[in-house]
């Protein structure tokens, strides 16, 4: 299509009576009737009409590439995992547990695929055996000296006072222990694509931000629980890593502060019901401010789905007397996965081998204390 130039302003345009831009009459022109426009006229959106030219653009979310995680596992081999690893475990006098653990861990990590790629478990029952016995001179011992102490010391009941504080502090150092030992353990174990994961956090920082954010928590009834929960994820997620690349958390616990709020304020009106949207809220910051380089986290569970698995959950266990275990544990898989997405790309011959050794013994202590960590926590 050919336009007319104003010869006055220079606009260029469809053939028209009068110039748009400043108001001259075309008719009886001499100049050139028709001009072929340049490439520069032909891209000014204001050179043509909007019925004249069509220009599709693609939204910029089609060209962000989408991964996600999905499992294969299923509740019934997982249970015939549970119960060979019961009958074993007892007739062991308990020392097939370890390697009973492995087993369900490698199901587990096997049955997680992302683009076509398995996970995979490298721990092994000898390491959690190992880690076992060192966890008994380092935590069983001390604790049991500390409660038999009172019995040789007077006055008694002073004693007894005195150990059991004790007791109380270790238990309180011990769990951070716990847990950053289950997940420097874990992650060492864990690889995809042969490459290995691994955390290079340091154990006394992470007891610091324990034990001073617990104080913080309890000193201000509870109100500094957002800072205090942010500080320790966004520990746990910087310090891990995938071959050689680091993952990242730039969330803070200031924006977690309103939706905590609201949840103490609606505990009675919704009798504690609330607190599923505050942690689905939770879980959803969390891996919404979680990346690793250009690969970005996110999660739309809603505290209306999170509820229903936890109440449906509950109402499996209940009734089946807890042997319906292994269906609740795939059933949480496979909701976290459901809802989270990985959204960008990096290159593979980027990223290096890099692994970190570390011993069993703070997956031991986790067993104990429970301290472990699930998914999207």
């Amino acid at each position: 299509m050919y336009g007319v130039k104003c010869p006055k302003c220079g606009l260029m345009q469809l053939p028209k009576e009068q110039c748009e831009s400043c108001g001259r009459k075309l008719e009886g022109h001499k100049g050139p009737a028709f001009e072929r426009p340049s490439p520069e006229a032909i891209s000014a959106p204001s050179y043509w009409p909007q019925s004249e030219v069509t220009v599709q653009v693609r939204p910029k979310t089609d060209l962000i590439e989408t991964r996600s995680l999905s499992f294969h596992g299923a509740g019934w081999p997982l249970f015939g995992i549970h119960v060979l690893n019961a009958f074993l475990t007892i007739i062991t006098l308990g020392f097939y547990s370890f390697w009973g653990k492995t087993k369900v861990r490698r199901f587990l990590w096997g049955g997680t695929e992302m683009e076509g790629d398995r996970f995979v478990y490298h721990g092994t029952g000898k390491e959690l055996l190992i880690g076992f016995f060192k966890a008994m001179l380092v935590f069983t011992l001390p604790v049991t000296l500390l409660n038999i102490l009172p019995l040789f010391l007077e006055p008694k009941k002073t004693a007894s006072v005195i150990c059991m504080l004790l007791t109380y502090d270790l238990l309180m150092v011990f769990i951070p222990l716990a847990m950053v030992g289950a997940r420097r353990y874990r992650l060492s174990r864990t690889s995809w694509r042969g490459i290995h994961f691994s955390f290079r956090g340091k154990t006394w920082e992470f007891v610091k931000i324990f034990l001073g954010g617990g104080i913080l928590t309890l000193l201000t009834l509870g109100f500094y629980y957002p800072f205090y929960t942010t500080n320790l994820h966004e520990f746990m997620v910087a310090h891990a890593y995938f071959g050689n690349h680091r993952f990242e958390f730039d969330g803070r616990g200031r924006d977690l502060v309103k939706p905590f709020l609201l949840a103490v304020l609606m505990t009675l009106p919704t009798l504690g019901l609330c607190w599923f949207w505050f942690l689905a809220g939770k879980q959803r910051y969390f891996w919404g401010h979680t990346h690793l380089d250009a690969i970005h986290f996110r999660s739309t569970v809603t505290g209306r789905r999170f509820l229903a698995l936890h109440a449906t959950n509950l109402l499996l266990l209940i009734l089946t007397l807890g042997l319906a275990w292994s269906w609740v544990m795939v059933r949480k898989i496979r909701f976290t996965f459901a809802y989270l997405t990985l959204d960008g790309l990096v290159d593979p011959a980027m990223i290096r081998q890099d692994a970190q050794d570390a011993t069993a013994i703070g997956d031991i202590l986790a067993g104990f204390m429970d301290a472990g960590l699930d998914l999207g926590s």
